[in-house]
């Protein structure tokens, strides 16, 4: 796989017995079985229900213990399958904190899309890369279609973590995993219009935004070069048009930038760009 960096295995998971990883470049070793691993996979239960993701708070780790032990939920798309009579008699359960802890679960069924996609723990996508991944392919749909170069194309995407959403969506268990959660009802697509598209001048031009700007904030330029029709791209390359840069921005990308020839410009040269706005 292009961009695949060398993995190293070390010793065995004494839960599970599968061998320890770690990528190249990186510090830790993890076990690879998400889905055979307990400690794996209530880890990724207990990322899916937190604050930031599902917001689930009539769960709690103690709780998902149980449910895994009790063969009740393996991944967290049996939550949404949990009744009445599969929780009231669970040890500290009864009517009430039955009936709060399924309240719990069906309410995060309003949770928006970048949540969702942020929940279902693709790795290293966290939740500000979720939502510009929500933001740029406004739906799961068009998400797993996308091939490496169009996932490179969205905001804040490098090598790394294209690679890593290719190879969750190549994962037939997790496909059908986002297929249970879909008729689950989660919200699988950006909810509201997309961004109002104001003109094609910058079509075919592609733009790295860095530093800080005294008439924009940079998320505001990254929303009008695609609104114009340009691409935000998250490092300096010899393929870049633009390094659209502000004060204090790191000399590393400058540095790359007029090493590789790129065109260096300011937030006048933007507006010039753009029809003078």
């Amino acid at each position: 796989q292009p961009g695949a960096k060398a993995v190293t295995y070390i010793s065995s998971c004494p839960e599970c017995g599968e061998s320890l990883i770690r990528v190249e470049g990186e510090a830790s070793h993890y076990c690879p079985n998400d889905q055979g691993c307990a400690p794996q996979i209530k880890g990724k239960i207990e990322h899916f229900i937190q604050r930031k993701a599902m917001d689930i708070n009539s769960l709690g780790e103690r709780t998902i213990a149980t449910l895994y032990e009790k063969g009740l939920v393996r991944t967290p798309a049996d939550l949404y399958d949990l009744r009445e009579t599969d929780i009231l008699g669970l040890d500290g359960f009864k009517e009430q904190s039955t009936r709060n802890l399924l309240d719990g679960i069906r309410a995060s069924i309003q949770i928006p899309f970048e949540s969702v996609l942020f929940a279902i723990g693709i790795r290293y996508v966290g939740k500000t890369v979720a939502e510009k991944l929500a933001r740029h392919f406004r739906s799961m749909d068009q998400l797993m279609a996308a091939n490496r170069e169009a996932l490179l194309s969205a905001p804040e995407v490098g090598e790394k973590i294209a690679d890593s959403v290719l190879a969750y969506f190549a994962n037939e268990a997790n496909r059908t995993e986002v297929e249970r959660l879909k008729k689950a009802g989660l919200a699988m697509e950006v909810s509201g219009k997309e961004p109002e598209k104001l003109s094609d001048v910058l079509a075919g031009k592609t733009f790295v935004v860095s530093g800080v700007f005294a008439k924009y904030e940079r998320e505001q330029l990254k929303e009008l070069i695609v609104s114009h029709g340009g691409k935000v791209l998250s490092g300096v390359s010899g393929k870049l048009d633009y390094l659209l840069a502000g004060d204090n921005m790191g000399p590393a990308k400058l540095e790359k930038a007029e090493k590789l020839g790129v065109k260096i410009i300011g937030e006048a040269e933007f507006d010039q760009l753009i029809g003078g706005r």
